[in-house]
């Protein structure tokens, strides 16, 4: 049997400020090379859920968290777990696109630098990852240039090359295309059938139209519960749960 790239078993979070019960016994496994979804109402738990797989959480506001979160195997809550090394095989992109100051050469090569890569690896890196998130094309002769010179779209694609230069495992996009026009949307969705030959690619959508355009396997979040959770082909088209089904068809949302 295929392991899980993560595992999620029976997860609670509630948030200390207001007791907020934002998850609720969660359960769910994520496998290599596919392109699961998140997908749910606003406050069901998605983002909540994303930022507990590489710690994220530790940055935001402080809660109760029970349950085990396995990456390839193992805890990330475990006492020693290196978090910056977790974060970089679990890389993140976020709703808005948010270069660096500085070139795009800078934006692809501020992360390795960091992590102690040597300055010999870092054109080939940023080839690479320019080349997977299907902008190297766009930006190979400008790479010198203001990284805010960019469009929308290529913005959100810089993000997503810088992820892959630290080679992630895992990629997380929470609502990448949100801002986006139909054209760049729809060029960062092709990115991601790409990049999931090679990365497992977890996404946040920024509606149902688009989760079940990208999805392998879909999951239905709605007030911190895990609905209902299958192959995308089953579940926006013969739903099993009414919850379900009434999201999905534009019920309520």
């Amino acid at each position: 049997m295929i392991q899980p790239k993560i595992s999620v078993q029976n997860v609670y979070y509630t948030y200390s400020s207001d007791g907020l019960e934002a998850l609720k016994n969660v359960s769910l496994d994520i496998y290599p090379n596919e392109i699961f979804v998140l997908f749910g109402p606003a406050r069901s738990g998605k983002s909540t859920l994303l930022r507990l797989f590489n710690r994220l959480s530790d940055l935001l506001e402080k809660g109760d968290y029970q349950g085990t979160i396995l990456f390839n195997g193992r805890d990330v809550f475990e006492p020693g777990t290196d978090i910056a090394a977790l974060r970089r095989r679990i890389g993140m992109v976020f709703a808005v696109p948010t270069p660096l100051p500085g070139s795009i050469r800078d934006n692809l090569t501020y992360g390795p630098r960091m992590a102690g890569i040597s300055r010999s690896e870092l054109p080939d890196r940023v080839e690479r990852s320019l080349r997977l998130a299907a902008l190297w094309d766009e930006v190979k002769d400008r790479l010198d240039e203001s990284a805010f010179a960019l469009s929308g779209g290529q913005k959100q694609r810089l993000c997503i090359a810088r992820s892959l230069t630290l080679e992630p495992e895992v990629l997380i996009l929470d609502n990448p295309t949100s801002g986006l026009d139909p054209l760049s949307t729809s060029m960062v969705e092709e990115t991601l059938h790409e990049l999931k030959q090679r990365y497992t690619i977890i996404v946040v959508p920024h509606s149902v139209q688009q989760a079940a355009r990208v999805a392998t396997r879909a999951a239905f979040m709605l007030n911190g519960e895990l609905i209902e959770l299958n192959d995308a082909g089953q579940l926006f088209v013969h739903p099993q749960d009414k919850r379900t089904e009434d999201y999905v068809t534009g019920r309520f949302g």
